[in-house]
């Protein structure tokens, strides 16, 4: 058995232990359907609970999702504006290829921030999530960087791929990758047998040099491709990891809260329900037996007494109360306490609206920082592997629509005022508040504009 096929029939000891959580992480996120139809996993059945009123239970189950509101916030929040890139020599091939990067990265018309987007919120969802660097593969061999660019063998671009389908790995004493195992399954017409859809099961393999990719029939796993990898010459792994840390792991931080404010909500609900059919109470001496119904009458003696059993609702407020500390406890270990409670409506300067946010903006500046270094890693890798010969810097992510552009403006000017005589210190001035105020323009016009100033 060769190492790679030792590799792709193991797990790894990590993988194993949260694969399970991972897949609670993402019901948990998800809400909805997908989490109604795993409910059963979730909802806690109380003890000798008759199955027939747990199985209706079950069956009225709700889910209020703040996880997967605070997720999506911070997400667009962070990424509302894109990054900067700023490209530091190199040919004017190696740059238009780098706007095109930024505008589709994926080759199927995903911009460069709308990728880091999705990686992101499966980081926060997971913890980690994964990006492999790929070339297109062609026949025959390019002679020159001309015909290889002709070919399109020179377009990298990304794959993304969540933490439960990367199952094994090492790194060597530096930190780096030496090899991973990928997992994806997806559903394929069987053309063979003509029985519909089948489920197929692909392993990739890379390490430093190569790739190998394997198919799991029926039963033995074939392997199917193998060659050199994009990142042969630079001698690295093309797997690059978004990982976000313990701290700043969010679904984390929330699941246990989640899922006690998901049990109270459902145990009130159904309280409230059963509280809406009161149940009938006889007072008798005598021994009863008739039958109760909607369609039956009963007979009563002199002395009888006949009334309805309901709660007085304390321990509704009380469970309510809880319901509410519950919920203000998920936003506050979210650094979001300002979304707790009921909105105001009230106006707020920028001033305020800053302290309200300073400990949110120290997160999400945080967040940005993770963002950026993947982004510069991957892009500079990809640089190196192209034998581009430039040098890649990210910045921005740093604007959370706390302030406007005209505190942005109004703060580069008194800066500019002071009168610091650095030529370089205004160039990067003038550029940061050029490419901010036109962030949803094209790479390349942000290019040409950088490039002017920096001529200027």
């Amino acid at each position: 058995m060769s190492e790679a096929n030792q590799h792709i029939v193991q797990e790894h000891p990590d993988y194993s232990e949260r694969t399970r959580m991972w897949r609670r992480y993402r019901d948990i996120y998800a809400g909805g359907e997908q989490f109604r139809l795993n409910a059963a996993e979730y909802l806690v059945r109380r003890h000798k609970e008759p199955l027939e009123v747990y199985q209706e239970r079950l069956g009225r189950v709700f889910y209020e999702n703040y996880v997967g509101s605070i997720v999506d916030w911070y997400t667009a929040t962070l990424m509302r504006e894109e990054p900067v890139i700023e490209l530091t020599e190199g040919s004017g091939q190696s740059r238009d290829f780098f706007a095109q990067f930024v505008q589709n990265c994926d080759l199927r018309g995903t911009t460069l921030t709308q990728f880091f987007r999705q990686q992101l919120a499966e980081a926060l969802v997971c913890g980690k999530s994964y990006m492999v660097v790929d070339f297109p593969r062609a026949r025959g061999q390019a002679t020159s960087r001309a015909e290889e660019d002709a070919l399109g063998r020179s377009r990298a671009y990304l794959v993304g791929y969540t933490a439960d389908e990367v199952i094994n790995w090492s790194y060597d004493d530096n930190g780096e990758m030496e090899w991973v195992v990928i997992r994806t399954q997806l559903l394929k017409q069987d053309d063979v047998q003509q029985l519909g859809w089948k489920k197929q099961t692909r392993f990739i393999y890379y390490d430093r040099q190569n790739y190998e990719i394997y198919e799991q029939g029926s039963a033995a796993i074939e392997l199917v491709e193998r060659g050199q990898h994009g990142f042969a010459g630079i001698g690295r792994v093309p797997v690059f990891e978004l990982r976000v840390s313990e701290g700043l792991w969010l679904t984390n931080k929330v699941a246990t809260l989640q899922m006690e404010h998901f049990n109270k909500s459902n145990a009130l609900g159904w309280a409230l329900t059963m509280g809406l059919f009161a149940m009938p109470v006889i007072y008798s001496d005598r021994e009863w037996s008739q039958i109760m119904g909607e369609s039956y009458y009963i007979q009563m003696g002199p002395q009888d007494k006949f009334g309805w059993a309901e709660p007085d609702g304390k321990v509704y407020q009380i469970a309510a109360d809880n319901l509410g500390r519950l919920k203000d406890e998920i936003y506050r270990v979210t650094y979001l306490m300002q979304q707790a409670g009921e909105g105001g409506g009230t106006m707020q300067s920028g001033l305020s609206k800053q302290w309200d946010f300073a400990v949110t903006q120290e997160i999400l500046g945080a967040y940005g920082d993770v963002v950026k270094d993947a982004m510069r890693n991957v892009m500079n890798a990809v640089a190196a592997a192209r034998q581009d010969e430039m040098t890649i810097d990210v910045t921005g992510l740093d604007a959370f629509d706390i302030t406007d552009f005209s505190s942005e403006a109004a703060d580069a000017k008194s800066l500019l005022g002071l009168g610091i005589e650095s030529p370089t210190m205004k160039k990067q001035v003038f550029k940061r508040v050029a490419l901010k105020y036109l962030c949803d323009a094209r790479q390349d016009v942000k290019d040409a504009i950088a490039a002017e100033i920096d001529a200027a």
